[in-house]
C-alpha cells in the first residue's frame, strides 16, 4: 500500500471514542493452555511477561476469573457464546466414535456468537488461530485464515510464525469498527521456543519440559507484546477494548512423558484451579479505571461485555454480567458464585452434554465444591483462601456447607432422569 494511503489512514483512526461516538474495536487476547499462576504479575518466580503484566497495570484485573469447562473447544465456544457447554451443547473435543466430525459444526454456526452480533454495528470480524468450528464463517466471523481441520489448521500460522494477517485486516478495515479473535495456539504444546527465550530457562537441575513451557510463556507474551505496540503505534489504543483470557490452565509435567499427564497434574480437563482459573484483563482507555477486582467472574461474562461496549443487547440466553460496570468503577458485581462443568473428552451423545459431563463445581466466596457424576467419588470441598492449590478435601468436616453448596450446584444446573435444568442465571 503506498505510503501517502497509510498515512492518510493513520491520521483518520479515532482515538477519542467519546468525540467521535464511535463504537469501540474489539481485540480479544485467548491464551491457550496457562496456568493463572504464570505470570509477572501473578509473582511467578521465574516467568516473564512483562507486556501482559503491563495491559494488567493499564486495565482491569480480575484474578478470582474462571472457566466454566477447562476443554479447549468448550471453552472457546462459551468466550464466542457467551453460554455454558450445556446450552451450546459444544461440550467435547472430538464425537463420539465413528460419528463424522461436520456433524458437531452446527451447534455453533447456528448460535449467537459476538462476530455475528456484531454486524449489527456494521464490524469486520477476523478470526486467527485456534477455531475447531471449521470455515470462519461458522463462528459469524466476516474474514478469517481457518478454513478446514480439528484445531484451525490454516488458523494456527498467527503467533507463531506471523502477526502481519492482523495487521493487515485492521488496516483494510478502514474506518470501520473491528473485532479481532486472536488465539493462537501458544503455550500450548509443541513447546519450541526459540532457543533465545529458552536459553533463559535452561539450567543445570532444571526439568528440560519445564524450561521448555516457562520459555513458550513469555514467547507468548512476545507476540501479545507486539500486537499491542502496533496499536498504539497506529494510534488505535484509546479508541480499542482488549480483552485478554486463557481458555484453560495448564500444569507442566516433569520427567518422562505419562499418558494423561493434566490428569495427575490436576489442570487441563479437570475441575481444579489449575484447569478452570484464569486471569480476565480488559482495557478500554478512558473507560475502564486500572485496577485490580478480585470478585468471581467467569467467561460466560465475556461476551455480554463485549457487546454492551458496542453498543448491542446481549441475548437474553446469555447468563453471564456485563463487566463494564464493576471495571469503570460504577457499580459493583452483585454475586458471590461462578459455576461450571466438566466434560469427558469425547462425547457420548451429539446433543445430550448431559451423558457427558464426569463432575459440576461451584465457587461460592472462598469455598470450592466439586461433586462428580461419574463414578461414586466423595464430593470435595476446598477453602481457596488458605489452600489455593486444593491440596486438603474439607468436605468430611464440613457436612452442612457440602449440603448448602450442592443445593446450589443444582440450582444452576440440576441432573435428573438425563435432562439439564438450566433455572438459576448468574446476575
Amino acid at each position: 500500500m503506498p505510503t501517502a494511503i497509510i498515512l492518510l489512514l493513520l491520521a483518520a483512526a479515532p482515538s477519542d471514542p467519546a468525540a467521535t461516538n464511535q463504537h469501540p474495536n474489539v481485540v480479544m487476547i485467548v491464551g491457550d493452555d496457562m496456568a493463572w499462576t504464570d505470570y509477572g504479575f501473578a509473582s511467578h518466580p521465574h516467568v516473564k511477561t512483562p507486556n501482559i503484566d503491563r495491559l494488567a497495570a493499564d486495565g482491569a484485573l480480575f484474578p478470582n476469573a474462571y472457566v466454566p469447562t477447562s476443554l479447549c473447544r468448550a471453552s472457546l465456544a462459551t468466550l464466542l457464546t457467551g453460554m455454558y457447554a450445556h446450552q451450546h451443547k459444544i461440550c467435547c473435543n472430538d464425537p463420539p466414535k465413528g460419528v463424522d466430525r461436520s456433524l458437531m459444526l452446527p451447534f455453533l454456526r447456528d448460535a449467537p456468537t459476538i462476530p455475528r452480533l456484531l454486524q449489527q454495528r456494521e464490524y469486520r470480524s477476523f478470526q486467527t488461530g485456534k477455531f475447531w468450528e471449521g470455515p470462519f464463517e461458522n463462528g459469524g466471523f466476516t474474514h478469517g485464515m481457518t478454513k478446514t481441520g480439528r484445531h484451525g489448521e490454516e488458523g494456527l500460522a498467527i503467533g507463531r510464525q506471523t502477526m502481519q494477517p492482523i495487521y493487515d485486516f485492521i488496516t483494510q478495515s478502514k474506518s470501520q469498527p473491528f473485532f479481532v479473535w486472536y488465539a493462537p495456539m501458544m503455550p500450548h504444546q509443541p513447546h519450541n521456543p526459540p532457543e533465545r527465550i529458552l536459553k533463559k530457562y535452561s539450567m543445570d537441575g532444571r526439568d528440560v519440559r519445564q524450561a521448555k513451557y516457562w520459555g513458550m510463556c513469555e514467547w507468548f507474551d512476545e507476540t501479545c507484546g507486539d500486537l499491542l505496540k502496533w496499536l498504539d503505534d497506529h494510534k488505535l489504543t484509546d479508541n480499542t477494548l482488549v480483552v485478554y483470557v486463557v481458555d484453560n490452565g495448564w500444569v507442566q509435567s516433569t520427567g518422562p512423558t505419562q499418558p494423561g499427564e493434566q490428569f495427575l497434574t490436576r489442570s487441563k480437563n479437570t475441575p481444579y484451579d489449575g484447569g478452570v482459573r484464569t486471569p480476565v484483563i480488559l482495557r478500554w482507555p478512558g473507560r475502564i479505571k486500572p485496577g485490580r477486582h478480585d470478585d468471581l467472574v467467569s467467561t460466560i461474562d465475556l461476551a455480554p461485555t463485549i457487546l454492551s461496549a458496542c453498543g448491542i443487547k446481549a441475548p437474553e440466553k446469555m447468563p453471564g454480567v456485563n463487566l463494564i460496570d464493576v471495571a469503570s468503577g460504577a457499580k459493583p458485581l452483585r454475586r458471590d458464585a461462578v459455576f461450571g462443568e466438566i466434560y469427558t473428552h469425547d462425547c457420548v451423545e451429539l446433543g445430550k452434554p448431559v451423558l457427558s459431563v464426569t463432575h459440576r463445581w461451584v465457587r461460592q466466596g472462598d469455598w470450592k465444591l466439586i461433586v462428580p457424576t461419574k463414578d461414586k467419588s466423595p464430593s470435595e470441598l476446598f477453602n481457596l483462601a488458605t489452600d489455593p492449590h486444593e491440596k486438603q478435601s474439607l468436605a468430611e468436616a464440613n457436612a452442612d456447607r457440602v449440603v448448602q453448596l450442592t443445593k446450589f450446584l443444582d440450582g444452576w444446573w440440576k441432573l435428573e432422569g438425563g435432562v439439564a435444568d438450566h433455572s438459576q442465571k448468574t446476575k
